[in-house]
């Protein structure tokens, strides 16, 4: 992707090479940084840490054949967040708007309601790898007969209006020659990216996080008066409250990237993954 590539969430835009290059010291930081109980109390919701063992993409792979509640509830919550990914996939094969959109749906259909878990679990591999396998395999030899279900069956993962969105959003892509896997993982590092900024938003206070989100990838020490004046601290707190958003975002991360591999062995190659994928 060209540097003038953006991810935008939650009022923020970054460059993707930035958000490349802060990861690893925000992760040093988030490492060392503990959250004392008088400045994070209510600062931001729902930080509890999850064990690992209760991630999307371990339930689904702990639950095999047996399409448990829990389950299926985790596997489709995956697969309404990777949608898009999938989509820009097929679109940049070749295939029409309609066409993907068809094909699209037509996949996660049957991923949620056929018994695809038990390759997944052989694989031991990560999501963004069974998903992309299992949709090569799909277009490869079930698109003729998935051109006979019928638009809208039992498993509806996004909307007509977020269709319709999906395809403004890929007239955006870039005109280049990058191939079809290419964009999907671009596509999925860009989505996981804002699906972490979009929790760190919906835990921080929205007044704090205006003033503080900018700081993510920066560190302009001179704009900290600034950020203090907006707050209404001093510019010690605001120094504290950079570091534990940054911190946060660290853990968000780590977590986000949790939710989409098997084992917690596999989450620091996952992150260096994505960096990679953020600096091309």
């Amino acid at each position: 992707m060209d540097e003038a590539s953006r991810v935008a969430r939650c009022g923020i835009l970054f460059s993707s090479r930035e958000f490349a290059l802060a990861i690893p010291s925000i992760l040093r930081q988030q490492s060392r940084t503990a959250m004392p109980d008088n400045a994070s109390a209510g600062e931001f919701q729902n930080s509890e840490p999850r064990d690992f063992r209760t991630t999307h993409w371990s339930m689904v792979l702990r639950a095999g054949d047996s399409q448990s509640p829990d389950s299926a509830q985790a596997l489709e919550r995956l697969c309404r967040t990777y949608w898009y990914p999938l989509y820009a996939f097929v679109r940049r094969k070749g295939h029409s708007h309609e066409e993907a959109q068809d094909l699209t749906q037509g996949f996660f259909e049957k991923l949620l309601s056929k018994d695809y878990l038990a390759d997944a679990d052989r694989q031991r591999g990560k999501f963004r790898t069974f998903l992309l396998t299992s949709f090569s395999h799909f277009l490869a030899n079930e698109w003729d007969r998935s051109r006979t279900l019928k638009r809208g069956g039992n498993v509806v993962l996004v909307s007509l209006d977020a269709e319709a969105e999906a395809e403004e959003r890929y007239k955006l892509e870039p005109v280049d020659n990058a191939s079809a896997d290419k964009i999907f993982e671009q596509r999925w590092a860009h989505t996981l990216m804002a699906t972490v900024l979009e929790r760190l938003a919906a835990e921080t206070e929205a007044k704090r996080f205006e003033a503080l989100k900018h700081f993510l990838t920066g560190d302009d020490a001179e704009s900290y008066a600034g950020a203090a004046a907006q707050l209404g601290i001093s510019v010690a707190a605001v120094t504290s409250a950079i570091h534990r958003l940054r911190a946060r975002f660290g853990a968000l991360l780590r977590d986000e990237i949790s939710n989409t591999v098997a084992s917690p062995e596999e989450v620091e190659g996952e992150i260096v993954h994505l960096m990679n994928v953020l600096a091309q």
